[in-house]
């Protein structure tokens, strides 16, 4: 995935041959540091590899939990379908109350 963003490989810098001048730098220290930027490198892609790893597990589990939330969503629009509005419950308790009290006479 980000393969193709990066401009050298660990092996390019390990291969990378430089000219040396009269006045040029001291070759132990420049393979010294291309030895630490080689480290670098692949300590950089091991991360990167770990990371797409990671990201790839973790969007296969949310499109699992979105599936499962959809099916649960269904599920409770289907069950309340067949209920009644809780307002109209209401309703219905006041008018079945209403109803005790002049069959049954009762105040309560």
């Amino acid at each position: 995935m980000y393969n193709e963003k990066f401009y050298l490989t660990t092996q390019d810098i390990l291969d990378k041959e430089f000219k040396i001048d009269a006045r040029g730098y001291r070759p132990q220290e420049v393979d010294k540091f291309l030895d630490m930027i080689i480290r670098d490198y692949t300590e950089f892609m091991n991360i990167i590899k770990k990371l797409e790893k990671e990201n790839r597990m973790l969007t296969s589990d949310y499109n699992k939990l979105k599936f499962e939330y959809r099916k649960l969503k269904d599920n409770i629009e289907t069950a309340g379908s067949g209920l009644s509005n809780p307002s109209n419950n209401l309703d219905l308790l006041r008018r079945l109350s209403n109803l005790e009290k002049i069959v049954y006479g009762k105040d309560n």
